[in-house]
């Protein structure tokens, strides 16, 4: 019998006050699980604890710089000692700057990759000892179409999106022994406050060029909701996935099973 409770389990979603990482959050919550989070300042954490107690969920928030080894060491041990061990974790906060690769300087570069990609490795390797020691657990990266295809002015999110769809590969490969699974999720174009500009209608009352560009790539016509995502997430967190590890799951409204419209 297929089992997708989260029942008795701590979820940990990194940068989990808004967007997609609340999206995930929420749908665990409904699911059983107890939520944990973390952003970078303590602004954000509070303002995802008044979005949670709204919504319903109890939550825990926890000002963490992903990026910083110490901080993260920190964190995971008050976490485990205050909520309990960490049976779920989701490697959700990212950032992406938009610039021409040529314009683009090295310190911005390395700043995504930091984020991205070494603060996935960061937590990981934080969590893994303990869930180890519990006899399994879950890690989920949110990985992204730029894991899979190029595009101008991404070069940095690309190539720590494609580097997390290889962390994510390698960390089932070494530590799936342990009945730990670690799976991807790699999200296509979703509506968020942070890509509302994009589809904004324009003055003319036509589409944003952008929006026009998503629409027409994406065989399901539209861009993905947040709440899209929730079903490959319980997926992936509960014991129904317990023979799943390594694998990206795309949800992308098959845009990246499609070549596109011939040119009429």
């Amino acid at each position: 019998m297929l089992d997708f409770s989260l029942s008795g389990k701590v979820a940990l979603v990194t940068g989990a006050s808004y967007g997609i990482g609340f999206a995930l959050a929420s749908a665990y919550a409904e699911q059983g699980a107890t939520i944990v989070f973390n952003d970078i300042n303590q602004e954000l954490v509070d303002r995802g604890l008044a979005a949670y107690k709204d919504a319903g969920i109890t939550a825990h928030g926890y000002v963490c710089d992903v990026t910083d080894e110490e901080q993260v060491n920190a964190f995971v041990k008050q976490v485990t000692e205050e909520v309990g061990h960490i049976n779920i974790l989701v490697n959700n906060a990212g950032i992406i700057k938009r610039i021409p690769m040529c314009e683009m300087t090295a310190a911005e570069f390395r700043q995504v990759i930091d984020i991205d990609l070494n603060g996935p490795f960061i937590m990981s390797k934080a969590v893994i000892p303990d869930m180890i020691a519990q006899g399994g657990g879950k890690i989920i990266n949110i990985c992204s179409m730029m894991s899979e295809l190029g595009r101008e002015t991404v070069s940095a999110y690309a190539a720590a999106k494609g580097g997390l769809k290889m962390l994510t590969k390698n960390i089932a490969s070494e530590y799936g022994e342990y009945n730990i699974q670690c799976n991807g999720i790699g999200p296509g174009y979703i509506a968020t406050p942070q890509t509302a500009p994009l589809r904004e209608v324009q003055p003319d009352g036509s589409r944003h060029p952008f929006d026009q560009f998503i629409i027409a790539k994406t065989p399901a016509a539209r861009w993905g909701e947040a709440g899209d995502l929730a079903g490959p997430a319980v997926f992936l967190a509960s014991s129904a996935s317990d023979f799943v590890n390594g694998h990206i799951l795309y949800v992308d409204g098959g845009i990246l099973a499609y070549i596109g419209k011939q040119p009429q």
